[in-house]
């Protein structure tokens, strides 16, 4: 199939690339680095000269921070609307959209409501949809696994509260085996929350990630949730990760029901091992 992919070059998407070449399809990739700026597609006529003799679009373009060029009304809302619209008149039936988890009626922060509200466009048109809701991914170039890693190594690891807000993580190769999933599927037509099979403490995770670095486990550093806001409205110039509302988001916890994943994918999600830390779309360690 010829497979329209955006955000071909962030960290999903470049893994997206990899797999779909591997599986025999043909990848046309959308991203800054092939000249197409997203702020500039927020019409369908935009996306319709991308989309002659396209059979699927992927759309996995995510930011969790905002910067004066990179803004989630554009990013994660208008400019996927367009495409998802550009679809419906082109006629290309299968798109799939990568939100995350958290992006429901339940929705804060601005990051899952922008995402949320291009989800509701693509699930109000006549389309073959999937809408694929992951939680916190690990693997090899993850932007938030490498950032967990580094904070595993200090000599106290520093949690919000009391660090039990409740994870799910999930492996990428299980969030790549989703969208080949949705490639396979006689019809569309559904949101899926994409879960590890093993709930577990942000306190928890922390000492995993730090156990798979060969390192002892160490002292928790509670950081209470009134100065965790404040440190990180001062470092959120330094790393888009530490967001205030990326704060909030992590205080309110990533996890849902496995179950429809493990039904969708017809087997578990596979169970966290170190090694998946380290691991790409390929299966090729760092």
């Amino acid at each position: 199939m010829n497979i329209l992919l955006t955000g071909a070059s962030g960290f999903i998407g470049r893994n997206l690339a990899a797999v779909l070449t591997l599986a025999g399809h043909r990848v046309i990739p959308v991203s800054r680095r092939s000249g197409v700026d997203f702020r500039a597609m927020s019409t369908p006529a935009a996306w319709l000269p991308l989309l002659s003799g396209i059979d699927v679009v992927i759309n996995s373009v995510g930011i969790i921070g905002e910067t004066r060029q990179q803004r989630f009304a554009t990013l994660h809302h208008a400019a996927p609307a367009a495409l998802f619209r550009a679809c419906a008149q082109a006629g290309v039936r299968r798109v799939i959209q990568i939100s995350a988890l958290g992006a429901d009626a339940s929705a804060f922060s601005a990051y899952h409501l922008s995402k949320r509200a291009a989800d509701e466009v693509l699930r109000g048109l006549d389309l073959d949809w999937f809408v694929l809701r992951p939680s916190l991914i690990y693997g090899k170039g993850g932007g938030s696994n490498e950032l967990f890693l580094r904070l595993a190594r200090l000599p106290c690891l520093p949690v919000i509260g009391d660090g039990q807000q409740m994870l799910q993580p999930v492996a990428l190769g299980d969030v790549l085996a989703s969208v080949l999933r949705c490639l396979a599927m006689p019809q569309g037509r559904l949101t899926l929350d994409l879960v590890g099979n093993e709930t577990l403490t942000f306190a928890a995770w922390l000492q995993s990630l730090r156990a798979a670095q060969g390192r002892a486990p160490a002292p928790l550093l509670p950081i209470p949730p009134k100065l965790a806001h404040l440190a990180f409205g001062l470092a959120g110039q330094l790393h888009p990760l530490f967001q205030p509302d990326n704060l909030r988001m992590l205080l309110a916890g990533y996890h849902a029901d496995a179950q429809p994943f493990c039904a969708f994918l017809g087997r578990r999600p596979q169970d966290y091992a170190p090694e998946l830390l380290f691991t790409d779309a390929l299966g090729e360690p760092s």
